[in-house]
């Protein structure tokens, strides 16, 4: 089951929630580097991407494929439909201090289409997601349009999801008929891009998340002192709402040896309390005709949000109550390496050209207001604080036709 998504916490700990998955439009970031969008209204190429990605860290193991398929239909218009698949198994801290550790399996589809009217492109997605326990659907629509000779571009998009949330009653896996529950989700964004030169580019983009209904996870806990020096555990209790908006920035300059560096840093605010910032820093080195090598690192840090604790004081102490710990307070690291062969650079067949990928990120997340239960003989709220390692691999193809 994966609650409502936390753009704040997505935004650099992609799939450290215990529950939470990989995103294709997370990995597809991964997948492709570091992109701006194009300057120029062009309906994107025929390409073909056959993904496989492995996550672990914190006793969570997530892997599975995905394949993405785009094609062009005459002049003006495009297609592309997306298959992806996670199995999940998680015995992570949340998972093995209050629950028992699980398997889990989800399976997201996605169609679209893009449509050229001179120099305006129309974007049109629709997105289902399934596990168990959670249903997803989102529809997406998105338009960008060219402005002083294709040097600017700016664009608009809206998105809308639905969300169903069941709960398993045994460890069997059988659900319980009587929970269910919904969220609704609405994502408004504005973007500017700008070529600054033959070599740079920045892009600048906004986005604002509503979030209404069932936000929080229900199988979570959250502990408190019981008045005999322990402590028990009672659900966890969320507001129905949030809004949250992030500012981020990008640019790219290319280096006169056919190489290039790029920079991120992103803002984000929500109405929990939660205030994160992130920055990036790249490079990317062409190696001969063949061979494209890149390496990147990554900073991230968040407050908490307000109604987050580690250990409460009394059971029902307030309204609100969390102890998620990607509601809590820390700060992350990550580096990032990817090597790149392209093939058939003069055709091959049906192909124009091809690529052979490996993505590797390696990351360290350090948390400053959760503690680790599974340390015994510690009074609570004393126990050591919780962190660990984290990796991600991406292998994939990519196919031009």
């Amino acid at each position: 089951m994966r609650v409502a998504p936390k753009e704040g916490v997505a935004v650099a700990a992609a799939a450290t929630d215990t529950r939470n998955g990989f995103r294709w439009g997370l990995l597809v970031a991964g997948v492709l580097g570091f992109c701006l969008p194009l300057t120029a209204a062009v309906l994107p190429e025929d390409r073909a991407d056959a993904l496989y990605h492995a996550y672990s860290g914190g006793g969570l193991d997530v892997s599975g494929p995905s394949i993405l398929v785009r094609k062009q239909l005459g002049k003006y218009s495009s297609l592309f439909g997306n298959y992806y698949v996670d199995s999940i198994s998680s015995a992570s801290i949340d998972v093995v201090t209050t629950a028992s550790p699980y398997t889990e399996y989800r399976e997201e589809k996605t169609a679209g289409s893009t449509f050229l009217y001179e120099k305006t492109l129309f974007n049109l997605s629709f997105t289902n997601s399934e596990e168990s326990d959670f249903s997803a659907n989102s529809a997406t629509f998105g338009i960008s349009h060219s402005l002083f000779g294709d040097l600017t571009t700016v664009s608009l998009g809206y998105g809308q999801g639905w969300d169903t949330i069941r709960r398993r009653a045994d460890k069997a896996g059988n659900i319980d008929p009587n929970f269910e529950k919904k969220a609704d989700r609405q994502r408004f964004r504005l973007g500017l891009s700008q070529v600054l030169s033959k070599n740079s580019l920045i892009d600048l983009n906004y986005e604002l998340i509503t979030d209404e209904g069932y936000l929080n996870n229900p199988y979570r806990s959250v502990r408190y002192l019981d008045g005999s020096g322990g402590y028990q555990f009672q659900a966890e209790q969320y507001p129905n709402t949030r809004t949250s908006h992030a500012l981020g920035l990008k640019a790219l300059y290319y280096l006169p040896y056919r190489a290039a560096v790029h920079g991120e840093v992103r803002g984000f605010i929500d109405t929990w309390g939660i205030n994160a910032m992130i920055g990036e820093v790249g490079y990317v080195h062409p190696l001969g005709k063949a061979w494209t090598l890149e390496a990147s690192y990554r900073y991230y840090t968040q407050s908490r949000a307000d109604f987050y604790s580690d250990l409460f004081p009394r059971q029902d102490a307030q309204n609100y109550l969390a102890r998620d710990k990607e509601l809590g307070t820390y700060y992350s690291h990550g580096l990032g390496l990817g090597a790149s062969y392209h093939f058939a650079r003069q055709g091959w067949g049906f192909i124009d050209k091809g690529s052979l990928n490996v993505k590797y990120n390696y990351m360290q997340f350090n948390y400053q207001d959760f503690r680790d239960l599974r340390a015994e003989g510690f009074t609570p709220g004393t126990e050591p604080l919780y962190s660990f390692s984290a990796y991600v691999l991406r292998l994939f193809v990519s196919i031009w036709y």
